[in-house]
């Protein structure tokens, strides 16, 4: 099965638990996408990515609301 990356980045879920700082800070506060057995398991994304991302979904929930 074909699965899609949404990062630029990608390291392994042993990577990732040998050293989390290193695996986070590799792309650059870009997110980085966890692997387990090469298929994406989750999406590590620095806190400032985060909160631009829950700032931008509450501006689309307040819009629907407000139309």
């Amino acid at each position: 099965m074909t699965t899609r990356i949404l990062a630029d980045v990608a390291a392994s879920i042993t990577e990732l638990k040998a050293n989390p700082m290193k695996v986070a800070t590799s792309a650059y506060g870009e997110p980085v996408a966890i692997l387990n057995r090469n298929e994406p398991a989750f999406y590590c994304v620095p806190a400032e990515a985060y909160e631009m991302m829950m700032d931008r979904l509450e501006d689309l929930e307040l819009l629907a609301i407000a139309k």
